[in-house]
């Protein structure tokens, strides 16, 4: 995979079972992906470059595939009500989530319900934790102008939604910038022992250099 930065492969921890990617001889080999579902994070939205990117890979390479980067509402349940509507009838062995920040909470949800595949890029793994300072009005990131309120009550749907020491439900890519100035990159690669986990070196909480990881995302997913 051609990349500029440096890598560091994480396999899982002692005594964990690591999940091989979508089509390895060990697994019973999925169907190809024909539904892409991705999720943007907290504050953000469909506009993100990395959800662009996403987009336009899809549209260009694989157009085939379904893909859908829906606006998420403020409230976790409110968005995962609207997520399962969206995706009710998607077949869950021919589907992947690709989540991003929150979205990557979100997306260890989605997976869990639908049994698909999920990547998942810098993602929030305690969230209920971390967005408590973020209670009040605030801003779109990729518009200002546009306001919302994150309610107390958005704490508890967290905790309600969190999968966390649930088996995974199928094949997790995981990857971490250890350059996240938002989040923790230790408690991620904690968080998901039995993904493949890419480990950047240094990087940023945008993964500014997402494209370079387009093929290997898309191998992963078996997009078809």
């Amino acid at each position: 995979m051609p990349v500029s930065a440096k890598f560091t492969a994480v396999v899982a921890l002692p005594g964990r079972r690591l999940l091989w990617p979508c089509g390895d001889p060990a697994n019973n080999t999925p169907m190809t992906t024909t539904h892409l579902l991705y999720l943007h994070g907290f504050r953000s939205s469909p506009q993100s470059a990395k959800a662009r990117q996403m987009a336009a890979h899809v549209a260009q390479h694989h157009p085939g595939v379904t893909f859908w980067c829906p606006q998420l509402p403020p409230s976790p349940r409110e968005a995962m009500a609207l997520v399962a509507r969206g995706v009710a009838a998607w077949p869950g062995a021919a589907m992947g989530v690709i989540g991003s920040s929150l979205g990557g909470f979100y997306a260890s949800w989605v997976a869990q319900h639908k049994g698909c595949p999920s990547v998942l890029l810098n993602p929030a793994v305690h969230p209920a934790r971390d967005l408590a300072r973020y209670i009040g009005e605030q801003t779109a990131w990729h518009d200002p102008a546009e306001r919302f309120y994150f309610r107390p009550e958005y704490i508890d749907e967290l905790r309600a939604l969190d999968t966390a020491g649930l088996p995974p439900a199928a094949p997790e890519l995981a990857i971490i910038a250890k350059g996240d100035e938002v989040l923790d990159w230790r408690e991620m690669a904690a968080r998901y022992p039995q993904a493949q986990q890419i480990v950047q070196e240094g990087g940023e909480h945008a993964l500014a250099n997402f494209s370079d990881y387009l093929p290997r995302v898309t191998a992963f997913l078996r997009l078809a």
